[in-house]
């Protein structure tokens, strides 16, 4: 079958999260993906725990559909290795601290000189320019700096991180928007351009009506814990069981349709509970009387009755409710991949649906170095001899 992005060559330079994350969006979609790693060990993740048959979850969470290509970043003749793959690219990833692929030859400049066609796609913490050019960063750095911290966890509680690597998605999802957007933009040009990502930026993006608030209006946004900002009763609610449901009721007709369902109609004629400003206003109020109706029953009690009212409503699932989930299943997304070593894992399926091209897990992620031989063959159309010499002399591996 067909792929929506067959016969785009892809180079990812990267590493830990946000990079290959952002190039196994194009891998997902068809694109020939060639991950370039160090010789011998690869990228550092494939370290990481928990592992299977030897094999890091972490690495393969992030890289399947990906071929591996070994070199020595520090060898001139590897660089001019990767240069020779960049000329035959039609995107290249990279998220190095800013400077380091200049350093190896391989800026901006070099490659868009070989290779006018090209599209980079430059991941980094803080940008490429800028007071902070150079100082490391991670998701979680890009969360306290960001105010996004700030704003997560309870009310009287510390500063909290989200718990994921929410930065590292985003970051990694606009770098995707950013290639697709780029490549749409050569149609029309004939040429390649500059894409930028940064962790910072990124996580700015997400912070709702924080920035305006707070530069026009003076006003800080403070932590609300799970219960929502703008507009109540949404919050969450210990079930008689323990389980935690949380329930979403905050617009007039869903406040309406909740107080009929847990039996205290009364409460529409309260003056604290008659708009959506007032009931924000005395929210404790309000969630106290729906708190109380939802201690008196079961988890799956409350989201049965929700669910006939009409109510948006959700037990608090756990991983072990999440992999058995009937709906992600039926779409398809928690899927069983073969890895060679590893064996069979489950794993999260294609995000994005396309009804006439869908992508696919075609190959699960790469041992180091396992298609050398191949990309060099099909990308740089090499014998064998030459690169049984490179591999040789540990150029390449």
């Amino acid at each position: 079958m067909s792929t929506a992005l067959q016969g785009l060559k892809v180079l990812d330079v990267s590493r830990f999260i946000a990079g290959p994350f952002c190039a196994m969006q194009l891998a997902d979609h068809g694109a020939d993906v060639v991950k370039v790693e160090r010789l011998d060990s690869g990228e550092d993740t494939r370290e990481n725990e928990p592992k299977l048959g030897g094999q890091s979850l972490y690495f393969m969470t992030y890289n399947r559909n990906k071929r591996s290509f070994a070199l020595d970043f520090r060898n001139p003749e590897a660089q001019a290795v990767l240069r020779e793959l960049a000329s035959k690219a039609d995107v290249l990833i990279e998220n190095f601290r800013p400077g380091t692929m200049e350093q190896m030859g391989c800026g901006w400049e070099t490659l868009s000189a070989l290779n006018p066609r090209l599209i980079m796609v430059r991941i980094s913490g803080f940008g490429q320019t800028g007071p902070l050019a150079q100082r490391p960063c991670f998701d979680v750095i890009a969360q306290a700096m960001s105010g996004m911290m700030d704003i997560t966890g309870d009310p009287d509680g510390p500063p909290t991180m989200a718990g994921t690597f929410v930065i590292d998605y985003t970051t990694a999802l606009y770098g995707t928007i950013g290639a697709l957007t780029a490549l749409a933009a050569r149609q029309q040009t004939g040429r390649g351009q500059l894409v930028e990502a940064t962790l910072l930026e990124s996580a700015a993006s997400l912070l709702m009506t924080a920035i305006p608030e707070q530069a026009v209006l003076g006003k800080t946004m403070g932590r609300q814990g799970n219960r929502d900002r703008y507009t109540a009763p949404v919050n969450t609610f210990q079930a008689s069981d323990g389980a935690w449901v949380h329930i979403a009721s905050g617009t007039d007709p869903l406040f309406r349709r909740l107080v009929n369902a847990i039996g205290r109609e009364g409460l529409l004629q309260d003056p604290r509970f008659a708009t959506a400003k007032s009931r924000v206003e005395n929210a404790d109020a309000i969630e106290a009387e729906v708190g109380a109706w939802v201690s008196q029953h079961t988890a799956d009690a409350v989201v049965e009755a929700m669910d006939r009212a009409g109510i948006p409503c959700a037990k608090v699932a756990t991983m072990a409710d999440v992999v058995e989930n009937p709906q992600l299943k039926a779409r398809d997304q928690i899927l069983t991949v073969e890895h060679p070593r590893a064996g069979a894992y489950q794993t999260h399926g294609i995000t994005v649906t396309l009804g006439e091209m869908p992508g696919a897990v075609r190959r699960p992620a790469p041992l180091v170095g396992e298609h050398t031989y191949e990309i060099a063959a099909e990308w740089l159309g090499w014998s064998r001899e030459q690169c049984e010499d490179l591999m040789a002399r540990k150029v390449i591996g």
